[in-house]
């Protein structure tokens, strides 16, 4: 016998309890990162994102499961594209706000969702997710970036299931970034090298890991991340405190590639964060325009620390087909959704079988026809 209980605030969970069943394979779902989100003001009721923490617990009253569950009033933040269903159904006279959002705020960071200590509790957390949703009255509850199996287990429930796509690097056992080289099309490799020359004109540029990040960078990062958010008419979620709880709180796991002149004058900065085997490409930002800037501080540099640490992939964030002939290569990324309304359901759920195939024979055209490998398959 489980139960289901929601929490406004992680804070009113043990780190223990939310860590035990969340592992340490994945930074982002990790108590840390998600009260950092919450104590600054960026994962809020004033950013739509407001907390509704799913705790389960047996008969006994243990936590054997959490999930990061979010009530909200938009769909802005997720990088899993609902606002045609959401128009399709309020032109119809019904109501898609609320619903309820299992995922990691602004952040579209493939991993686990459904967080257990074992995996057999899973299925009893999706069925207390849904009957959470009946009795609070949403339209649906959407787990967006969860793994394969959390998409199987979400399925077998009466979830939709959706792929969407992104691009990853693998770490082909190399010694050094010109090992990686050498894998290339000599046309790719030459491409490359002289994007990385013209990023370094004039400028010092490096990984810092922990405590060598210190206050001075965060106060320019955040300068370079609203200057991004500014320029693409986006909306700024992170406040300026997150990022110095952020260091605080995950230490050496984050890593932040950056770039200044020789007087250490601050120009542009990559935030990453690492997990066991997964370096996490996240905010990007500069006060400046240089050439090539972007690509070294976001993909090569990236590459350059999994090289050097032994790191088995980088996933550098969503979109950008651009990534392609810098390395990396299209996966599918996974969400599943339940919607209560069944017209609405059964209208998704044939969009989604238009979309997948869609979805599917895009991965093998890119793999097959614009990888820079000289030996390539698309990678799952």
């Amino acid at each position: 016998m489980f139960s289901l209980s929601l929490h406004p605030r992680i804070a009113d969970i043990a780190p223990g309890d939310w860590d035990a069943c969340a592992g340490d394979d994945n930074p982002f779902v990790s108590h840390a990162f998600l009260s950092a989100l919450e104590e600054s003001g960026s994962a809020s009721a004033r950013t739509g994102w407001l907390p509704q923490h799913a705790v389960l617990r047996d008969g006994t009253g243990a936590i054997v499961a959490v999930a990061p569950l979010y009530a909200k009033s938009h769909s802005y933040g997720e990088y899993v594209f609902d606002h045609g269903w959401a128009d399709a159904f309020e032109r119809a006279g019904g109501r898609y706000y609320p619903k309820l959002q299992c995922a990691v705020p602004f952040s579209p960071v493939p991993g686990p969702r459904l967080l257990a200590r074992d995996p057999a509790h899973r299925g009893a957390l999706v069925a207390a997710l849904i009957r959470a949703a009946s009795d609070l009255g949403v339209s649906s509850v959407h787990v967006t970036f969860c793994t394969r199996e959390e998409q199987a287990d979400l399925a077998a429930q009466g979830f939709l299931t959706r792929l969407g796509l992104q691009f990853h690097w693998s770490n082909g056992g190399y010694a050094t970034f010109d090992d990686f080289l050498a894998r290339l099309s000599s046309r790719k490799r030459k491409q490359i090298r002289k994007e990385r020359a013209r990023a370094a004109e004039g400028l010092r540029i490096r990984p810092l890991r922990g405590a060598e990040i210190t206050a001075r960078h965060w106060d320019s990062f955040h300068r370079f991340y609203r200057a991004t958010v500014d320029k693409r008419w986006g909306q700024a979620y992170l406040t300026r405190r997150f990022w110095p709880l952020l260091g605080e709180r995950l230490g050496e796991r984050v890593v932040l590639m950056w770039a200044e002149e020789p007087d250490g004058t601050p120009v542009a900065g990559a935030l990453n964060l690492l997990g066991r085997d997964t370096l996490y490409g996240r905010n990007w930002g500069t006060t400046r325009e240089v050439p090539f800037l972007h690509f070294e501080l976001c993909y090569y540099q990236a590459i350059d620390f999994a090289i050097a640490h032994g790191i088995a992939r980088v996933e550098a964030g969503a979109q950008g087909e651009h990534k392609v002939s810098r390395g990396y290569l299209p996966v599918p990324t996974r969400s599943a959704h339940w919607i209560a309304h069944q017209g609405l359901r059964d209208a998704v759920e044939a969009f989604l079988a238009r979309e997948r195939p869609a979805v599917l024979r895009q991965i093998e055209a890119i793999a097959a026809e614009a990888s820079p490998y000289r030996e390539v398959a698309a990678q799952d």
